[in-house]
């Protein structure tokens, strides 16, 4: 477990930092865009950085306090950092990348856990081989495996699969997958792709100018984002802006304007009629189909500006900057329309 209480002050160079959290076992993905204040939490808490002010906890041992002037240096914290590129020492090969993690451990324990690790991620073969004649998934395989071979208190990754295409970014999820079904440690995770919150998290903490904005898991977040500042970082919602008309709790029911239309969602607790608010719901929470009359209940008439194939669907855009997802067979059944209605279900609106 990792516990943290971490207040760094704005300093040339460097932006603030104000947070708070746990990280159980588990993988914990700190997502935000640059600047948001990933990387200073992992060298925080690495012990590569001292904060101004906080705590930081690793498994219940103090780390880090500011008020008792308490601060391990990284080598005695055991956490084991990893980041894009994955310095590999090119010298060694990778037994002795691997024997080099645990030069401190008895020799026969060293030897243990060496060819164990070896087993484990597949590199038996290629224990004598030096990175360069590796191939990137054995790179990686040989990076995760120094990363983990020590038992370290917690495994810090700063964006560890930028810029990898497709199937070295899958095969490296899927690593992560296994060192975490493998050992009860927390896995801290920084990246700016959203992508990799939903292969990964257990948890996520939504990060913004050194901020925790949000924290929970992927799929609280897509449904529930807790503002607007949020729901932009996330990127994956259309947003809208709506007047509430109408509230009635007893009916769980309401009523928006957005632009001239009149929209029926749910009961809006905490809202009042008269309200200008932001209305969001996913592209995949809306429907689409070709406009064959006139609109029904919480359909709306629109003109089709483009569609974009997306890997496992097409995303239509629509003005207002409105997107509906539809499958690829279906559109294919009505792609030479132009006018579509979009329909909003009630239960899929949120307001924030």
């Amino acid at each position: 477990m990792i516990e943290a209480r971490i207040r760094m002050l704005v300093r040339p160079g460097r932006p603030g930092l104000d947070v708070e959290f746990r990280a159980a076992p588990g993988i914990t993905v700190l997502f935000g865009p640059g600047g948001a204040g990933k990387s200073a939490i992992l060298d925080a808490v690495a012990g590569f950085i001292r904060p101004d002010e906080g705590r930081i906890l690793l498994d219940d041992r103090i780390v880090f306090d500011a008020p008792a002037h308490v601060s391990l240096p990284a080598r005695a914290r055991r956490c084991s950092y990893l980041c894009a590129g994955y310095a590999l020492f090119p010298h060694l090969t990778v037994r002795q990348n691997l024997n080099f993690a645990v030069k401190h451990r008895p020799r026969l324990e060293r030897h243990r856990r060496v060819s164990e690790a070896l087993e484990r991620f597949g590199l038996k073969d290629h224990a004598a081989n030096r990175p360069a004649a590796l191939t990137a998934s054995e790179r990686q395989r040989c990076a995760v495996a120094r990363a983990v071979i020590g038992a370290p208190r917690a495994l810090l990754l700063d964006d560890p699969a930028r810029g990898l295409e497709a199937l070295l970014r899958a095969e490296w999820h899927a690593l992560l997958r296994q060192v975490r079904a493998e050992h009860e440690i927390p896995i801290l995770v920084a990246t700016q792709s959203l992508e990799e919150c939903f292969e990964l998290a257990d948890t996520t903490l939504v990060l913004r100018e050194g901020r925790i904005l949000q924290s929970g898991a992927p799929r609280v977040l897509s449904e529930r984002p807790a503002s607007l500042e949020v729901a932009r970082l996330l990127g994956i919602f259309n947003l809208l802006a709506v007047e509430i008309v109408e509230l009635d709790p007893q009916r769980n029911s309401s009523r928006v304007r957005w632009q001239e239309h009149a929209l029926a969602g749910p009961y809006f607790p905490g809202k009042l009629r008269g309200d200008r608010v932001w209305m969001c719901v996913r592209p995949d929470q809306l429907r689409a189909l070709p406009r064959l009359g006139k609109p029904g209940s919480n359909q709306v008439a629109l003109p089709l500006m483009r569609a974009v194939e997306l890997p496992a669907s097409v995303r239509l855009e629509f003005p207002g900057e409105v997107a509906v997802e539809l499958s690829r067979a279906e559109f294919e059944r009505h792609k030479q329309h132009r006018e579509w209605l979009v329909e909003f279900p009630p239960p899929a609106l949120r307001v924030l």
